[in-house]
């Protein structure tokens, strides 16, 4: 079968042809119908992420914000079948440990990323397999459109978990984002479906004239103003600050603007990971944090039964995560998509729909 295939770092990607994949006694092999093009590739393809064990090896296929169809079940799967159509989150668990057993299988003991290690291959590819599928897959409800649905396995869904369940907001809030990537402009949009105040900060106009489109109150350019967090105050009552402020990106510069938009009592949501600049250490007003109680939050995916809240918004048009996704290309379109990331210029979600 076809697949994009990672040689080396930031050296170009190309389709190459692999096996196809066997599912596992406990797992099931998905054919891929469509599938987010995340930063989080543009990462792992730079080598950016060793300080987080995260370290891709020749041969590796990525691709981590799955939809498809169910192609494959091994013999110990009791609760699916082939012909399911199904999205994946990119963190699989195991369904044993403690995390777990409390709910949140997004942080497993034993978490396997999805498309960035050897032994679990991602979508980028015209099948792909799925490990202890009965404690990771997520069946989607009856009319959903593959494409609406590409960026749940990661982006989109790690914005509604930060906001949801890691955070306080609600209706009247304001909520500032750092970075209007795709992560960014789906907690753009999900603050909004909760009722808050949105203000979007960015350095790129299209990204915030999407921003606004999604449901931002205010924007903030910061190619236009001297100080962020000043500006970004500016769009509260009594200049007081965000209530919640998300960090979308995770430079150095977002991650610091972003806590110092907050508000006395404020939460800061880190969703960004850090680049090869920052290799995950960012330095942060300690005091000011410890003197104002402020809070800092971090973010990483979502566990599976959560998605049922998402399906339920979208079936009540209080969610449209169709409106994040900007681009629709082919399986050969991957690799120079991903590179391109690089520039920092992609709007919203590409996602492959030809495989």
């Amino acid at each position: 079968m076809r697949a994009v295939v990672f040689e080396e770092v930031g050296k170009r990607m190309a389709v190459q042809e692999v096996d196809r994949p066997e599912p596992d006694p406990d797992g099931i092999v998905v054919e891929t119908e469509a599938c987010g093009i995340c930063r989080s590739d543009w990462h792992a393809w730079r080598g950016d992420w060793d300080w987080v064990g995260v370290m891709p090896t020749p041969g590796l296929v990525f691709g981590h914000e799955p939809v498809g169809t169910i192609s494959a079940v091994g013999e110990d799967v009791q609760n699916l079948s082939v012909g399911d159509r199904v999205c994946v989150p990119f963190n699989l668990s195991d369904g044993t440990c403690r995390y777990c057993k409390q709910g949140r299988a997004n942080i497993c003991e034993r978490m396997v990323p999805l498309g960035f290690v050897s032994f679990q291959p991602g979508a980028f590819a015209e099948e792909f397999p799925v490990r202890k599928a009965e404690h990771n897959v997520v069946t989607l409800p009856d009319g959903v459109d593959p494409v609406e649905v590409a960026g749940l396995g990661c982006r989109f869904a790690t914005a509604f978990h930060g906001l949801v369940h890691r955070v306080d907001v609600t209706p009247g809030d304001w909520v500032a984002i750092h970075g209007c990537g795709g992560v960014g402009l789906s907690a753009v949009h999900i603050a909004d479906a909760l009722g808050a105040n949105v203000i979007a900060v960015d350095l790129a106009e299209e990204k915030l004239a999407k921003a606004e489109e999604l449901g931002a109150d205010a924007t903030v350019d910061v190619t236009e103003v001297q100080d962020v967090p000043q500006a970004v105050k500016g769009h509260t009552p009594k200049s007081r600050g965000a209530d919640v402020s998300v960090d979308a990106l995770g430079i150095a510069e977002t991650c610091r603007n972003s806590v110092n938009s907050l508000s006395k009592g404020g939460q800061n949501l880190q969703i960004g990971l850090t680049t090869s600049e920052e290799e995950g250490e960012v330095s942060l007003p300690v005091d000011t944090i410890v003197m104002e109680e402020r809070e800092f939050i971090g973010s990483f995916g979502m566990p599976p039964h959560e998605y049922d809240e998402i399906f339920s918004m979208i079936e009540h048009d209080k969610l449209d995560p169709g409106k994040i996704v900007t681009e629709t290309v082919s399986l050969e379109d991957v690799p120079d998509v991903i590179a391109s990331m690089g520039d920092y210029e992609t709007v919203g979600i590409p996602v492959c729909t030809e495989f």
